[in-house]
């Protein structure tokens, strides 16, 4: 039986300031080892609730992560972002790990050490442990702030456009390498993108959000994995989602 991890209810997010509500009545149910891809036109608040997610905005409605309610950022649930500044450039790659274990608790340094080779290991980058982040490629500093959370225990990854930037080679590459460490280490994604050929390849499930900031469309992905072009229903759903997309940007 499918287990929930993330159950949302009536999410709403507007700034004091502003009479803007950028997100309004979002409901979401996630189960352990989904991999939900969010789609929609800029401006329409993904990014605003993968951060509300996360803990590092207020919002109005309830977020429960395994029943718990979100109240400020946690272990379990890690983002990582597009622009891969979110190590510290003074640290190694092994102390950009073995810190945060430290900092929650984890006395024992060899203790520490094991964990952060273990999950360095399982992202293929134990070789890279006395890097640091200044000598790594932006796709390897990805797979770091995933062993992070993977070592942390997180529960959930959210990934903001994590590839955006990357050459379409290497876009391809972490693709892969996420879905199999998302499958090896059974961990639950949240994925934003602008690409719908990305969406497909990646999610078992699909949400299509609109520009005020509610949910358009959700969806189960009926492909199965690996996902190519050449997939039987693949293009019916890229033009169905195309569409959807489409409408969206027309809407003034």
């Amino acid at each position: 039986m499918d287990k929930n991890i993330l159950k949302i209810r009536n999410l709403v997010k507007q700034y004091d300031n502003s009479q803007n509500v950028i997100l309004k009545g979002i409901d979401l149910d996630l189960n352990e080892e989904d991999f939900l891809c969010i789609l929609g036109p800029s401006g329409c608040g993904k990014s605003t609730m993968i951060r509300c997610i996360a803990g590092f905005e207020g919002y109005e409605g309830t977020i429960e992560v395994s029943g718990e309610k979100v109240t400020k950022p946690g272990p379990d649930r890690i983002m990582v972002f597009q622009d891969f500044n979110q190590l510290f450039p003074w640290k190694t790659v092994l102390g950009n790990i073995t810190y945060p274990l430290k900092v929650g608790g984890m006395k024992d340094k060899e203790e520490r050490k094991k964990r952060a080779e273990k999950y360095l290991d399982k992202v293929n980058l134990l070789q890279y442990k006395d890097y640091y982040p200044h000598q790594l490629s932006g796709g390897m500093k990805q797979r770091v702030a995933i062993a992070k959370g993977l070592a942390l225990g997180s529960k959930i990854i959210l990934m903001d456009e994590p590839f955006a930037s990357l050459d379409a080679m290497t876009r391809n590459k972490m693709q892969s390498e996420l879905l199999h460490i998302k499958e090896k280490e059974k961990m639950t994604v949240i994925f934003i993108t602008h690409n719908i050929q990305e969406a497909i390849s990646l999610g078992n499930k699909i949400m299509v959000m609109s520009k005020n900031g509610t949910i358009k469309e959700k969806m189960d992905n009926p492909i199965s994995k690996p996902v190519t072009p050449a997939s039987e229903g693949y293009g019916e759903l890229w033009e169905h989602l195309n569409n959807a997309l489409t409408e969206e940007n027309k809407e003034k």
